[in-house]
């Protein structure tokens, strides 16, 4: 069943239900009355912008009601949704949509500035605001007709969102996610994870990155929960909002856990609705969870990636101690293999790039041959990139990124390990590691971390004899500077590019 009949299912299964509602605003939308928009949506960009199957309809702002609509209003289309990131600079903004080529560009009024500059950058399209007076796309919505609206060409494979990576290897790719890959994805979700038709979540995470789209959002809408949406994260407003409205599942990075528990309100914040939290995006230190754990929490972690879902692995809450920096199994319908160069399975615990096989993977990089040459492979395989390793259990652990990884004096060095370690320094609240050039072992680690607030912190001298203790020699690093705190990208992950940028200055 293609992705714009979910909404017209369970506006007969719960149409009163609240599908979405927005933190800041307080406004809310029923399902019967977002499949009521989504059909006036489609209508719209049909019959006043011409939009056909297969062309793209880029969206730029924050996090809203409307983005969902224009989402299945595309899929009823057969058309292609492109959210972009509003965090880039017009130029940036003006490069994905000259790769997207859109027939039409919505953008809110917090993004109005870029807007106006991008015919400076480069890019003249059609555009149509959702906020402000005159014919917006609200008013616009409002006066087409309240039909149903399906396309007999769409199908499982069917291109339905370009998803941009964040291009920290060079310029931004647009992953091309289907509906089958997106279905495939919430299915795997909701079992992976357990979600249940009553589950209310909060998305924090912008709808430019996979995880505003498809860690919780689709998947709950999917089942019939309720999302609620955020513009920004905010650690404290976050933690009233769950006790407020019953929130049960929800997901973050690390480093936004981190804020929570930073939080004046993170003592007295009820937490009782929640089931379970979600950690992803990077290993999740134990004090941590630990945390969390004292307040009565139950952590989950996983793995997962824009191509390939992202909900490709889960650890159960029985394991978040005991299997600390493990990402757990895989999900129900995803294979998996960790392979060597020679593309042949490794050991137990043995390290090789992880690859994944299953009906979640994307159907390569829009207008990127080469990209998607490179990543899909021979027999369905998708080369993450990233390097795994496999205990005797079967439970899987993630080494680092394959270019993140470098040789000293000959030896292989694997970043995730030596940050393991320094997250056991109890001040230590970030930490990360990258390879820096050296004339003698061609490559040194190079280690940054930051202290949560008002910690001073061991020295760095003793910090590093922590590591020499728990670490072979090649892979303590020869350099740890401290700082206010790492540099983050949108999706709060550490921003490794800039901390190599910075290693090459303190050479």
């Amino acid at each position: 069943m293609i992705h714009g009949n979910w909404l017209q299912r369970w506006s007969l299964y719960a149409p009163q239900k609240t599908a979405l509602f927005e933190l800041e605003s307080g406004r809310g939308v029923s399902y019967r009355e977002l499949a009521r928009r989504a059909d006036r949506s489609a209508t719209l960009l049909r019959d006043r912008y011409g939009v056909r199957t297969g062309q793209r309809v880029a969206v730029l702002g924050g996090n809203r009601i409307e983005q969902v609509e224009l989402y299945f209003a595309a899929a009823k289309l057969g058309a292609i949704l492109v959210p972009v990131n509003w965090r880039l600079a017009p130029d940036e903004v003006a490069y994905v949509l000259g790769d997207s080529e859109p027939t039409l560009l919505v953008y809110g009024d917090d993004v109005a500035a870029t807007v106006a500059a991008l015919a400076d950058a480069g890019w003249r399209g059609r555009t149509l605001a959702l906020d402000g007076g005159g014919e917006t796309y609200g008013t616009l919505r409002d006066r087409s007709p309240d039909h149903p609206v399906t396309c007999e060409a769409v199908g499982e494979d069917t291109p339905l969102m370009l998803l941009y990576t964040s291009g920290t290897t060079g310029r931004p790719k647009g992953a091309v996610l289907t509906h089958g890959t997106i279905t495939w994805n919430a299915i795997n979700t909701a079992t992976g994870w357990d979600l249940h038709t009553d589950d209310v979540t909060i998305t924090h995470t912008p709808f430019f990155h996979t995880g505003g789209w498809n860690v919780l959002t689709l998947p709950l809408l999917h089942r019939g929960g309720t999302v609620v949406l955020a513009e920004r994260f905010d650690p404290t407003a976050t933690l009233d909002a769950i006790g407020r409205l019953g929130v049960s599942v929800l997901f973050a990075v690390p480093t936004m856990f981190q804020m929570m528990l930073e939080s004046e309100r993170f003592a007295t914040a009820d937490l009782s609705p929640v089931r379970f939290f979600i950690s992803g995006g990077a290993p999740c230190p134990v004090p941590l969870i630990e945390a969390f754990s004292a307040r009565g929490a139950v952590f989950k972690q996983g793995y997962g990636l824009t191509e390939v879902g992202p909900n490709c692995f889960v650890l159960h809450e029985r394991d978040a101690v005991r299997k600390a920096g493990s990402v757990g199994f895989p999900t129900l319908h995803l294979d998996t293999r960790v392979v060597n160069v020679d593309g042949d399975e490794v050991g137990p615990d043995q390290v090789g790039e992880l690859q994944l096989r299953g009906p979640t993977v994307c159907a390569g990089y829009w207008g990127n041959d080469g990209a998607s040459a490179a990543a899909l492979r021979a027999g369905g395989w998708f080369a993450t990139g990233d390097l795994f390793r496999r205990d005797a259990e079967g439970y899987h652990y993630v080494v680092g990124r394959l270019k993140e990884m470098f040789i000293s004096g000959g030896e292989n060095v694997y970043p995730a390990e030596i940050e393991r370690v320094l997250y056991q320094v109890p001040a230590i609240t970030e930490a990360a590691v990258v390879g820096a050039p050296d004339p003698r072992w061609g490559e040194v680690g190079h280690a940054f971390v930051a202290f949560g607030p008002g910690e001073t912190g061991p020295d760095p001298a003793s910090i590093l004899a922590l590591c020499q203790q728990r670490l072979a020699r090649y892979k303590v690093p020869k350099r740890l500077t401290v700082l206010p705190e790492l540099p983050k990208g949108a999706s709060g992950k550490i921003q490794k590019r800039d901390l190599q940028e910075m290693a090459h200055d303190q050479r």
